[in-house]
């Protein structure tokens, strides 16, 4: 029988604290660093191999090609994975998988590709009250194309239920982070008060860059944009440098832990708390 998602999580993350590798009725595993610095160095180069790269992912970390889809729109594709909740209520987790033109994109953004999969393992097994939905937008960089696509199919009648989207951009150099001018004030407000209370180190701050979050936000869903960047690591994106060897594994999973501590608390929440 699945267990409450905030109660396997709090167990969970206890574990996870005391630095041991944490597994429950053997279904689930939280991953070790060395299992995010492993899944950091699959990040392809090719724009052309991504998509099959995050399938690849999914599939690895437990995932059947029943549980996954592809949503193709004019322009692009998004890969889905759903896991279904008990109640009403949707709550959307997402990270791009495109790349600049430069670089490997491993920053940018396959640090929030393997945090995103590695969220949908520990959470598949669980039972959320929301249904948690796992997109890797295709096309960020174009102009939000992937996000932009999947609201657009959204009924105005139906963003009712869509209680919050959390969407995962670029880690590896510092503490989570609020990417502020992308988030809705209300989420932002609930993503600071959720570190204190973990007393996770925490930040927020206004940078000159788009994100998948804003797609959502325009559309009047709650939506907020994590990311783990320090000066060093914005300096890095979007050109040559952004390759694996320059992440710290230990920052992505720390933005993986912060990211999980979010989901099992908005799982709790009313869908309306945060319009």
């Amino acid at each position: 029988m699945k267990r409450r998602l905030a109660v396997l999580l709090a167990t969970m993350l206890a574990l996870l604290a005391g630095g041991a590798k944490a597994q429950l009725r053997t279904q689930v595993t939280l991953p070790l660093e060395a299992e995010i610095r492993r899944d950091l160095a699959k990040a392809p180069c090719d724009n052309k191999e991504r998509l099959g790269a995050v399938k690849s992912l999914f599939s690895q970390l437990g995932a059947t090609d029943a549980d996954v889809s592809v949503a193709s729109f004019k322009h692009t594709e998004n890969l889905v994975a759903t896991v279904k909740g008990s109640g009403d209520g949707f709550i959307v987790v997402g990270a791009h998988y495109d790349k600049a033109s430069h670089g490997c994109g491993a920053v940018d953004n396959w640090t929030g590709i393997v945090i995103l999969a590695h969220l949908y393992r520990t959470i598949r097994v669980t039972a959320p009250s929301k249904t948690i939905i796992f997109v890797a937008f295709g096309k960020e960089e174009a102009g939000l194309v992937g996000s932009q696509a999947m609201v657009d199919a959204i009924t105005k009648k139906d963003r009712e239920s869509y209680c919050s989207m959390v969407n995962l951009d670029s880690f590896g150099f510092a503490r989570p982070q609020v990417l502020e001018n992308v988030s809705t004030p209300k989420l932002t407000a609930f993503v600071a008060e959720v570190a204190r209370e973990n007393q996770v180190p925490y930040a927020s701050a206004r940078v000159d860059a788009g994100a998948d979050s804003t797609s959502f936000r325009d559309k009047g869903i709650p939506a907020v944009t994590l990311h783990g960047l320090s000066n060093t690591g914005l300096s890095l994106i979007h050109t040559s440098k952004d390759q694996v060897d320059q992440i710290s594994a230990e920052s992505v999973h720390i933005g993986y832990r912060f990211a999980l501590m979010l989901i099992a608390r908005l799982d709790q929440c009313d869908c309306k708390a945060f319009r």
